[in-house]
């Protein structure tokens, strides 16, 4: 059993309330992966609670275990799934996205699971 390695793109995210922004992480992939084997879950750590960002079983999505806080904000690229990329976009940020992101993978030759910090911050007001 090979160990996937996932790695993140970017450690920490700045950015501004009602822009976008991409997530992204990185894993260890084999040739012979199959899509239908992999699982992707990706949760908000706060103070609050951990809504659920996104959440992929056997390479469908599973949009009624997303948080109602991201519902309709969040793109998944499945396209770059294949060379090993979980991207996430998030569009029309709000500053209680702000927060730790973990991401967990899991496919026919392993799981792995790391995380980067999204700092929101309001719009200045002139």
């Amino acid at each position: 059993m090979v160990w996937h390695l996932l790695n993140v793109t970017q450690s920490s995210y700045q950015a501004e309330e009602n822009h976008d922004i991409t997530l992204d992480w990185t894993f260890t992939t084999t040739a012979h992966m199959s899509l239908s084997a992999v699982y992707i879950y990706c949760e908000l750590l706060n103070e609050d609670k951990g809504p659920t960002v996104f959440h992929l079983h056997e390479g469908v999505e599973v949009p009624e275990s997303q948080d109602k806080q991201f519902s309709g904000r969040v793109q998944f690229d499945k396209d770059v799934l294949r060379e090993g990329r979980v991207r996430l976009h998030v569009s029309r940020l709000r500053t209680e996205d702000s927060g730790l992101y973990l991401c967990d993978v899991k496919t026919n030759d392993g799981a792995d699971y790391n995380s980067c910090h999204l700092n929101v911050t309001g719009k200045l007001v002139q």
